[in-house]
């Protein structure tokens, strides 16, 4: 059978009347519901991903330097490969979800299959831990990291995603990222609040083998939880998608200047998120090794302290997502940006003189607290306006493209820096290795200002909310 002709550009260029239209200054209307069975998807799959990602990202890390080696270079390796296998793998299998057509759905057989895997590999990364010889520990360290990413990319990152994307509207699209971030929390309190507490009660092996199996168990839900087949965009977007080539095709056409050019909102946006990100990389993975070995705090005590940040900053990001729609997203980013960038710089600089003072710890906290809440809030209407200008049809291809900008480049060049500042700044443990010291968030703080630059050459005017008028329920 002869293939069918390759995609034109022109599949990926923004037409009127699709998804990408949310600029359009259209201020009547109300926020479209988002529906009890699709809520309770978000809230389940967002949060057991949320655990996985943050056991990867942070107890991953951890586990490496208590239990094989201090040296931070290690943990530099693995987040950098995972970071390849994350945006490799989403922009294969985003790809072929939108190219996905059964009686399961498109996006549905990626979500509940890959959530199983993904569960079991976490369930068995600290098996390493019986490999004696340090340098093969290590080598296997990122193998496994790298087979458990896939399965998590292939997942989450790619098919929730994509499927996210989906049942969105745009005057409901802050409220979803809002969801997401919300889901990143409630992880947050299990996979940082209450970690601590069952790492010291329990150990690296049961905590891993307990929420390892909760993520499996979500996957298992959701293939009762998702409509078969899912929501799915409108007709006109389905048929726009169905007149594919090889999947090499597809990804050529994403190098077409006509095609940048055209979604020049979309990588504005991807350029913004690619500088916040590796700012925050260059402090987030070695964030509890800063806390534990710098200030001096136990697992048990930080996890106290994490509740608490936890519950403050879920209740702003709940309020955010109820109102943000009010706002011009361009406005809120800018605002985000710039307080916690300055916030991060005043961590750096003032920590230092707080370490002496026990009872200024909370201080010290309270500073990356204000410097972290803010991107986050900035995070609810980016993930939104984000959604808003994905090409239709190509919606999966896309979460891909949002890897590289979202993980790859941030998790490849960030934990460099921040090794590179830990070797510069560092405090030597005596093993060969260093102790993560503030430094690590001035440099992030400062280059997290320099993420302006993308969103200032956006028109304000695009970053408005498009709300549903009552007669547009055929659109996402």
């Amino acid at each position: 059978m002869d293939d069918p002709p390759p995609p034109t550009p022109s599949s990926i260029i923004p037409s009127p009347g699709h998804a990408s239209t949310g600029q359009e200054n259209e201020r009547t209307g109300k926020v479209r519901p988002i529906g009890l069975r699709n809520l309770a998807t978000i809230l389940l799959l967002g949060t057991t991903g949320q655990i996985a990602w943050l056991l990867e990202n942070n107890w991953f890390n951890v586990f490496v330097y208590d239990e094989i080696t201090t040296d931070p270079a290690p943990i530099a390796w693995m987040v950098g490969v995972s970071a390849i296998v994350a945006t490799i793998t989403t922009l294969v299998m985003g790809t072929v979800s939108d190219r996905t057509r059964g009686r399961f759905g498109k996006r549905k057989p990626f979500i509940v299959f890959g959530y199983v895997i993904w569960g079991i590999i976490t369930a068995i990364f600290p098996l390493v831990d019986w490999i004696q010889d340090v340098g093969i520990a290590v080598v296997m360290v990122v193998i496994v990291d790298a087979v458990m990413t896939f399965f998590g990319s292939t997942a989450n990152d790619a098919a929730l995603n994509a499927w996210i994307t989906d049942i969105g509207h745009s005057s409901n699209r802050n409220r979803i990222q809002s969801l997401n971030s919300i889901t990143a929390l409630l992880a947050s309190v299990v996979g940082l609040g209450l970690a601590g507490i069952m790492i010291q009660a329990l150990g690296y092996f049961i905590f891993f083998y307990l929420l390892g199996g909760i993520v499996t168990a979500s996957g298992i839900i959701a293939m009762a939880l998702i409509p078969s087949p899912e929501q799915v965009p409108a007709p006109e977007e389905v048929l726009q998608g169905q007149q594919r080539g090889s999947i090499w095709h597809e990804f050529t056409t994403l190098v077409d200047p006509r095609v940048l050019r055209e979604n020049r909102t979309l990588f504005l946006l991807f350029i913004n998120m690619a500088i916040s990100g590796i700012a925050a990389q260059v402090y987030t993975p070695y964030l509890f090794i800063f806390v534990e070995n710098y200030l001096g705090l136990t697992k048990d005590v930080l996890s106290v302290y994490m509740i608490f940040i936890l519950g403050i900053t879920l209740v702003v990001l709940a309020i955010v997502g109820m109102v943000s729609h009010r706002f011009n997203r361009r406005t809120l980013i800018v605002a985000g940006t710039i307080t916690g960038g300055i916030f991060m710089v005043l961590a750096g600089i003032v920590v230092p003189s707080l370490k002496a003072m026990p009872e200024a710890i909370p201080l010290a906290l309270g500073l990356y607290v204000l410097g972290m809440v803010p991107g986050l809030a900035a995070g609810v209407a980016h993930g939104g306006w984000l959604q808003e200008t994905y090409p239709s049809g190509n919606v999966g291809k896309f979460q891909g493209v949002r890897m590289i900008f979202m993980v790859l480049l941030p998790m490849v060049i960030g934990p460099g820096i921040g090794a590179a500042v830990i070797s510069t700044f560092g405090i030597p443990d005596g093993t060969g290795g260093f102790i993560p010291t503030p430094e690590i968030f001035l440099a992030g703080g400062v280059i997290s200002l320099f993420a302006l630059v993308p969103i200032l050459l956006i028109n304000k005017a695009e970053g408005l909310v498009k709300l549903d008028k009552g007669n547009d329920h055929g659109s996402k």
